[in-house]
């Protein structure tokens, strides 16, 4: 009867394991295991920039926003703001003194890199009981008869059609145009934050109506190797809206 039963597993195409054998199905007796594969090692952390970024500032332009953005992502790089005149502002960033600026159009573009940010309204500097001071804003024929004040190097370029011209020499700041004009010998054309940062009590401002705008843009000088650098790079990125975590 045992022989039946060995044929019974041949026809059914099984095999009788042998007792005490103790192999089981998988890999062939005597295969090698396979050592365990070793995990890639991590990059390295990004390195953070350190060190101080040298920013320009021409008089009227108001960065502070920005830089309280550079702060919070570069905590590491000081920020010194350079105050800059629009006579040596071109010359600041062409050689490197600073390593980006924020400057007054128009300006002399040859080897430099220029975002325009904004622009700002031009505004009307007069004595405080001026005759202009009756309307809410001026035009240009409003001006006919005015003595226009123009300081030696003016944030705002502007021809009056009947304007007088000045029988003194021009002034060498904003500051002392705005002064003279609180007297009542004439009148400024200047961009409006200017006109708030000079401001007096003997003098008032209003908007000029079809005067040219004064832009403020970003520059910074182009290299031999078109690299920027991570800190104007980083800058760029604050005054464009970026976020932190966003891409070039």
């Amino acid at each position: 009867m045992a022989g039946s039963g060995a044929g019974r597993a041949n026809r059914r195409g099984g095999r009788p394991a042998r007792p005490g054998s103790g192999r089981t199905s998988g890999a062939p007796a005597g295969a090698a295991k396979k050592p365990p594969q070793k995990r890639p090692a991590p990059p390295p952390p990004p390195v953070e920039p350190h060190g101080t970024f040298r920013l320009g500032a021409i008089e009227g332009a108001t960065p502070g926003t920005w830089i309280d953005r550079w702060r919070e992502r570069m905590p590491r790089v000081a920020v010194d703001l350079v105050p800059l005149d629009i006579a040596d502002q071109r010359e600041a960033v062409a050689s490197a003194s600073v390593d980006a600026a924020l400057v007054r159009l128009p300006l002399d573009r040859a080897g430099l890199h220029v975002i325009e940010l904004y622009d700002e309204v031009p505004v009307v500097v007069c004595a405080a009981d001026s005759h202009l001071t009756a309307a809410d804003e001026l035009t240009l024929d409003d001006l006919d008869g005015e003595v226009v004040i123009a300081p030696q190097h003016p944030p705002v370029e502007i021809a009056v059609p009947g304007a007088l011209v000045p029988r003194f020499a021009a002034p060498e700041s904003v500051g002392e145009a705005i002064a003279i004009a609180a007297s009542g010998v004439g009148v400024v054309i200047v961009p409006m934050s200017l006109a708030r940062l000079h401001h007096r009590k003997d003098a008032t401002f209003r908007p000029l109506v079809g005067g040219p705008v004064s832009t403020v843009a970003l520059a910074w000088p182009v290299s031999a190797d078109g690299d920027n650098g991570p800190l104007v790079d980083a800058f760029i990125g604050i005054v464009r809206g970026r976020t932190a975590n966003s891409s070039r």
